[in-house]
């Protein structure tokens, strides 16, 4: 028992390996992983023979027999996540590489009604009805954004669903395949590579502002779920309303909606209007980046690791790193640069994609 125990632990590294890199060798994964090579071939044949993985070509002659490039199959298995916001319904279909093959957004408003489950269902249905292989599709992982108990199936708090101790069983029955629940930001930490980023923090700036952190590559979450709850840390004291009931939270200065809700806009409409260089919308982008600096600021202070900015505003902050950095600078005696600062892997529905890899990783554990 322990032997097969064993050669599943090294036939999920081997699978975990391949997928994290675009193509592979034998050589290489024996190399790197310091694993036999008599191991690294009985293994690889196995996952060959049973379609996990494919040859993809080969690489440059060295002088000897030219090596296979090895991939991962990415239609050998799927997974389905939906994230679930006050406004709106996000579905993504995440293939065996960790890549969206399909994405889709659309407005629905949260409700506690049967009529709302009823809608997920139809919608779902209507976004899976041109995917082959419906069999393949292992599960289905939804993002909720607030403290979710997944052994009791209860929604503890959300403030931006405006619940409280609510069971997510009726969700869940809505769905013919395996459900998993997780709270957003936590969610879109996981759906970064935890082993390239081993320690770091993960900002979600969502219209309302999530997080997470990850220690070893584990995600803490607190003694009561409640790690990572930076967008209720005081930024202004005595400042604006949150939704929270607080004032001066990070939330409402840092979140996506700082940045839309004045002018009852949407964050792809602002942010053209700065691509514009329209003066408004430049003025309302500095001060967002000067209270985001200030966050950011204080919790490396804290947590001294690796910061990826994340959530729809993430997905845009990749154009305004260096007036984003000279910000942070300011703040930040102790660090030479911000070369901690990193953009997120995935820029639209990473808390949809997070949940979604949720199932695929236990299937490669089981491998």
């Amino acid at each position: 028992m322990a032997g097969i125990e064993k050669k599943n632990v090294t036939k999920s590294k081997i699978v975990n390996y391949i997928i994290n890199h675009k193509a592979t060798s034998k050589v290489e994964l024996s190399k790197d992983l310091n694993i036999s090579m008599p191991t690294v071939l009985s293994n690889v044949k196995e996952l060959l023979a049973g379609g996990i993985v494919i040859e993809t070509g080969e690489y440059e002659s060295t002088g000897g027999r030219k090596a296979k490039k090895i991939s991962i199959n990415p239609a050998y298995r799927y997974a389905v996540g939906i994230r679930i916001t006050a406004k709106h319904i996000g579905f993504v279909l995440v293939n065996m590489k960790y890549e969206i093959e399909k994405y889709e957004r659309i407005r629905l408003e949260f409700s506690t009604n049967t009529s709302y489950y009823s809608k997920i269902r139809e919608e779902l249905e209507a976004f899976l009805k041109d995917v082959e292989n419906r069999e393949r599709i292992l599960g289905i992982g939804i993002s909720i954004p607030g403290i979710v108990n997944l052994e009791n199936r209860m929604l503890v708090k959300s403030h931006a669903l405006q619940l409280e101790n609510y069971s997510l069983n009726f969700l869940e029955q809505v769905f013919s395949l395996q459900v998993y629940f997780e709270n957003d930001a936590n969610a879109a930490m996981r759906a970064e590579d935890l082993n390239r980023y081993k320690n770091a923090l993960y900002l979600s700036l969502n219209n309302t502002l999530g997080g997470a952190f990850c220690i070893d590559g584990k995600l803490i979450l607190g003694e009561n779920q409640k790690a990572g709850e930076f967008g209720h840390i005081i930024l202004v004291p005595g400042g604006k309303q949150c939704y929270c009931g607080k004032r001066g939270c990070a939330d409402v200065y840092c979140a996506a909606s700082a940045l839309t809700d004045d002018t009852s806009q949407t964050l792809e409409q602002f942010m053209q209007q700065l691509e514009e260089r329209k003066e408004s919308a430049q003025q309302v982008w500095q001060e967002y980046l000067e209270y985001l600096a200030v966050l950011i600021s204080n919790l490396r202070m804290a947590y001294d690791m690796d910061i990826i900015l994340g959530g729809e505003v993430g997905g845009y902050l990749s154009d305004y790193m260096i007036p984003l950095e000279e910000k942070v600078m300011k703040y930040n005696g102790f660090d030479h640069d911000a070369r901690y600062l990193k953009i997120c892997s995935y820029k639209r529905e990473a808390s949809a994609v997070g949940v979604a890899k949720y199932f695929l990783q236990e299937f490669i554990k089981d491998i």
